[in-house]
């Protein structure tokens, strides 16, 4: 904008310069020629009163001589004869052709004619015998354009100037208006990034102040509305702390057998979660996506942690269980509870979904720059993987089950792998079932994706629906299933 701007005002001033240089250089030209010749017409008539007196050729000559041009060889004095014979008297050096001088002594106007060197002036004048004299003045071609070539070097600085004075106005008009939009767009991109404290001077034209209030009205909005966001969650998950408190009473009751002590076990890491929850939502800053820069986990260490717990609710409903790529440390750019709860509503489903007996597997795959977490089952799998990965589908047609699900499951999963880079998808597994492949980026997030020219998840095949980014047809509430990673924002 700035540089158009410039280039509009070049052009213009560029345009008027030469629309008023141009002519008023051919003028000057023109008066510097009208000079020249009015300086000899001058000079030729201060011969006239001596022609008047007398047509001696001493007397002329002396007269002649006496003048500036006569000294200088420019003056000659052309006098016709007394007799009949034409003969002329002639005093000084002749440029004119004789033509010329009896065109001008016949029509007694004065003639301008052109010699080598310049032009010469014939002015008639009148003798006191009756005849007609002709007086010419050399003009030189340097005395017609004497002075032309200063005024036309001074007409072109001047136009240079203005057009320099032009584009540097112009620039500072531009920079006053390129400077608050670059910063109304940098906000933008700030504010989109997550940082939230970003606002606009409200300063440059009038479109652009009204432009940047308008801005941080929208700033501020944004920032109210994700504090009451945080507050209703808080208020929501808090509303849990009851009936918790009552199952976790109950729970207390059951006696001391092993499955007493399993629902014991996850009624407190369920309290142990909500608690997270309402401490996350109420956080005056909000998280960024994936949690705070620069957090990871080793993945190997996380899930052996979390298939400690799942594999003694497999041993109870006799399910095979195979765990297999955790025997050395992959860090992986995702909070550890985080990748906790992908992996419980993943394991949760399996239990929820698939009969009792059914065998499941989790695979981890180190492929240089990502990670593949596989979790497979031999249950009757998912018929329409497309509907399962669109939010809060679960419920109906295409999903694992219907009843008590909240379609939140899977979408807890998908949006931790894209917040590295990665994706999710669902296929049938070499077990029979269902296979949820987790594909975690290893070399930066979206952001950083974006400016390499990627896109989010470029390796999926199955993705659902712009309009319905949350993919997921699976339960949320897993035990030990943490919070949605993106509800801390």
């Amino acid at each position: 904008m700035r540089w158009a701007l410039v280039k509009v005002c070049l052009a213009v001033t560029a345009m008027v310069v030469i629309a008023f240089a141009v002519p008023l250089g051919l003028v000057i030209k023109e008066m510097a020629r009208d000079r020249a010749f009015s300086d000899a017409e001058r000079q030729a008539a201060t011969i006239g009163p001596t022609l008047t007196i007398t047509t001696d050729r001493e007397e002329l000559t002396r007269a002649v001589l006496s003048t500036e041009p006569g000294g200088r060889g420019r003056l000659a004095v052309h006098v016709p004869a007394a007799g009949t014979d034409g003969s002329v008297l002639e005093i000084g050096t002749r440029r004119a052709t004789r033509e010329d001088l009896e065109t001008v002594g016949a029509s007694g106007r004065a003639s301008i004619a052109d010699v080598p060197g310049g032009s010469v002036l014939l002015q008639p004048t009148a003798l006191g015998s009756g005849g007609i004299a002709v007086v010419e003045v050399f003009v030189a071609d340097a005395d017609v354009s004497h002075g032309v070539g200063t005024a036309w070097l001074v007409l072109a600085g001047v136009g240079i100037a203005l057009i320099i004075g032009s584009v540097a106005v112009a620039d500072r008009l531009g920079v006053r208006m390129v400077q608050p939009a670059r910063s109304l767009a940098g906000a933008a991109q700030d504010l989109g990034e997550g940082r939230l404290g970003t606002r606009v001077p409200e300063e440059g034209p009038t479109e652009l102040r009204s432009a940047a209030v308008a801005f941080n009205s929208m700033a501020d909005q944004v920032v109210q509305l994700l504090a009451n966001e945080r507050e209703l969650a808080a208020d929501l998950s808090h509303r849990l702390r009851t009936p918790l408190t009552v199952l976790r009473l109950n729970a207390a009751s059951l006696g001391e057998s092993p499955a007493a002590e399993q629902t014991r076990a996850a009624v407190e890491q369920l309290e142990h979660e909500v608690d997270t929850i309402i401490r996350t939502a109420r956080e005056q800053r909000p998280q960024t996506q994936g949690g705070q820069p620069g957090a990871g986990c080793d993945a190997s260490e996380v899930i052996r942690e979390r298939m400690g717990f799942w594999s003694a609710l497999a041993e109870d409903e006799g399910r095979t269980v195979r765990l297999a790529g955790v025997d050395r440390t992959v860090r992986i750019p995702v909070a550890g509870p985080e990748l906790a709860a992908a992996l419980d509503a993943l394991l949760g489903n399996v239990f929820r979904h698939t009969p009792e007996g059914t065998a499941f597997a989790v695979d981890v795959h180190h492929s240089g720059d990502a990670v593949l977490v596989l979790v497979s089952d031999a249950g009757p799998g998912i018929p329409d993987p497309d509907s399962a990965l669109a939010r809060g589908a679960s419920g109906r047609d295409g999903a694992r089950g219907g009843v008590g699900s909240t379609g939140l499951g899977l979408d807890i999963v998908r949006r931790v792998a894209e917040s590295t880079g990665g994706d999710l998808r669902i296929g049938r597994s070499v077990l029979g079932g269902t296979e949820v492949r987790i594909w975690i980026g290893l070399d930066g997030g979206p952001a950083e994706r974006a400016r390499r020219g990627h896109r989010v998840g470029r390796r999926s095949g199955r993705r659902g629906p712009r309009g319905g980014r949350g993919r997921n047809a699976e339960l949320r509430g897993a035990p030990g299933a943490g919070p949605d990673p993106r509800s801390r924002s």
